[in-house]
C-alpha cells in the first residue's frame, strides 16, 4: 500500500505541474506517514545525499559559467563559430550548433546553453530568413551537447552516486559530445540544402583569426578544467573553484564587460541555482532510499533478467526505459532514482560502469528536448514566440540523429571509455 501511495503521489505531482523536488518530498513524506516511519528520516537522508564532497563541484562550475556568461562570452563564441562555419549553406544553423559545442565547455548545463545561445541566435536566424520553428528546434537540440562535453553537472551527480572518478566521467563525455555535435551539424546542413536556407559570405581568414583571439580566453577555460584534472594538480572541486576565479578575472580585467556592481548578484543567483539542485538531490535521495528499502532495484533487475540476460538486449531495454523516463522527469531526479539500480543491472550482464554512465546521461539529455517535459524545448519555443507543436515537428530530424549517436555510443564502448582509460589509467 505504501509503495502505491509513493508512486501515485509522485505521478500526480508531475501531472499537475508541481516542481520535481517538491513532488519527491511530498511522495516520500506520504509514504513515511502511512508506514509509521518518523519524519525525522527525511532530513537525515537528505543530508546524507548532499554530504558528498564531489558535489561541491556544482556551485563552482555554475558560478564560473554565470561569470563568463555575464562577461561577454556568448557573443564572442557566436562570432568565432560564425567565422568558422557561417559561410556554408544554412550557416547560422551550423553556427548555432558549433556555438553550443563551445559554450558547453563553460556552462555545463543545457538550460543555460538554450537560454544564452537561443536569446541571441533565434532572433538573428529569424531576421536572416530562417523559419522560426527550425531556429528554435536547432537551438534546443544543440543545447543538449552542453552537459555531455565537460564540465557537466549530470556527470558530477553520476560520479557522486557511483564512485566513478568525476575526471573520468568528464573525459568519457568528450568524444560522444563531439560526435553528437558533428552529427547535428550534418543534419542541419542536409536540411539547409533541401530547403535552400541562406548562407553568409566568407569573411576571410583575418576575421577568423580575430574571432578566435576574441574567444580564446573563453575557450581556454575548458582547457584549464581538463588540464587540472589530467595533471593531477587539482581535484574536480578545486578545479571548479579555480575556474570561478579565472572567470572573474577574465570578465573584469580581460574582456572588461563584467560590471563589478553585478558580481554580488551573480554570486547570489549561482547560490540559488546550486541550492535548488542540492535540494533536488536531497529529496531524490530520500525517494531513492525508500525504493531501495522496498527492493525496487532488485525487482527491476530480476524482471529484466527474467526476459533476457543478453548484454546487447539489456542495453536496448535500458535505453528505451531511460528515453521514456526522460520524457517525463527532470534529468538529475531521474539519475538519482534510477542510476544505481540500472547500474547494478548493467554490471550483472558485463557492461562497464563508465560506459553505462555515459550512455545513461546521454539518454536523459535527449529527454530535455522531448515533450511533454522537455525544458529546453519550452525555453526555445518561448524565445521564438511559437506554440510547442511546430517546434516538436521541426526537432524530429535532430532527435533521430541524437538517438543514432546514442545507439553508436551504447554499442561501441571505446567511444566512451578509450579517452578516460588512456589519459587517466
Amino acid at each position: 500500500m505504501g509503495l502505491a501511495v509513493l508512486i501515485g503521489v509522485f505521478i500526480l505531482g508531475l501531472v499537475i505541474g508541481v516542481p520535481v523536488a517538491v513532488t519527491l518530498g511530498l511522495a516520500s513524506a506520504a509514504y513515511l506517514l502511512l508506514e509509521g516511519i518518523p519524519l525525522v528520516s527525511v532530513p537525515q537522508k537528505m543530508y546524507a545525499g548532499m554530504d558528498v564532497f564531489v558535489l561541491l563541484c556544482i556551485p563552482g562550475f555554475i558560478l564560473a559559467g554565470n561569470l563568463m556568461n555575464s562577461g561577454g562570452i556568448t557573443e564572442r563564441i557566436i562570432r568565432f563559430a560564425s567565422a568558422l562555419v557561417g559561410w556554408m549553406r544554412g550557416g547560422l544553423g551550423l553556427t548555432n550548433v558549433a556555438g553550443s559545442m563551445l559554450f558547453g565547455g563553460i556552462s555545463g548545463t543545457a538550460v543555460a546553453d538554450a537560454a544564452s545561445i537561443g536569446g541571441m541566435m533565434i532572433p538573428g536566424m529569424k531576421k536572416a530568413g530562417y523559419p522560426a520553428d527550425f531556429s528554435a528546434a536547432v537551438t534546443a537540440a544543440s543545447s543538449t551537447v552542453g552537459p555531455i562535453i565537460p564540465p557537466s553537472v549530470p556527470m558530477i551527480i553520476v560520479g557522486a552516486l557511483s564512485g566513478i572518478s568525476v575526471g573520468k566521467m568528464f573525459l568519457a563525455g568528450a568524444i560522444p559530445g563531439i560526435l553528437m555535435g558533428v552529427a547535428m551539424m550534418v543534419t542541419c546542413y542536409i536540411i539547409a540544402l533541401r530547403r535552400d536556407f541562406p548562407r553568409q559570405p566568407w569573411a576571410g581568414f583575418g576575421e577568423l583569426g580575430r574571432a578566435f583571439l576574441g574567444a580564446f580566453w573563453a575557450i581556454a577555460m575548458t582547457g584549464l578544467i581538463i588540464g587540472g584534472l589530467l595533471s593531477g594538480l587539482a581535484t574536480p572541486t578545486e578545479t571548479a573553484i579555480v575556474a570561478s576565479v579565472y572567470a572573474l578575472v577574465v570578465g573584469l580585467f580581460i574582456y572588461r564587460e563584467l560590471p563589478l556592481a553585478q558580481v554580488p548578484k551573480i554570486f547570489i543567483d549561482s547560490a540559488v541555482s546550486s541550492a535548488a539542485i542540492l535540494v533536488l538531490v536531497g529529496f531524490a535521495n530520500v525517494f531513492g532510499w525508500i525504493l531501495v528499502s522496498e527492493r525496487i532495484p532488485q525487482a527491476i533487475a530480476d524482471a529484466v533478467l527474467s526476459v533476457t540476460d543478453n548484454k546487447y538486449l539489456v542495453i536496448l531495454l535500458i535505453n528505451l526505459l531511460l528515453l521514456f523516463v526522460g520524457m517525463f522527469m527532470e534529468t538529475i531526479a531521474a539519475l538519482i532514482i534510477l542510476f544505481v539500480p540500472l547500474l547494478t543491472l548493467a554490471q550483472g550482464v558485463g557492461i562497464d560502469p563508465l560506459h553505462f554512465a555515459t550512455f545513461a546521461v546521454l539518454n536523459l539529455m535527449i529527454g530535455l528536448t522531448t515533450p511533454p517535459v522537455g525544458v529546453c524545448l519550452f525555453i526555445c519555443a518561448n524565445i521564438a514566440r511559437l506554440p510547442l507543436t511546430p517546434v516538436v515537428v521541426a526537432i524530429a530530424p535532430f532527435l533521430l540523429t541524437n538517438v543514432l549517436v546514442l545507439l553508436l555510443v551504447s554499442y561501441v564502448p571505446p567511444i566512451a571509455t578509450w579517452l578516460p582509460t588512456t589519459l587517466l589509467p
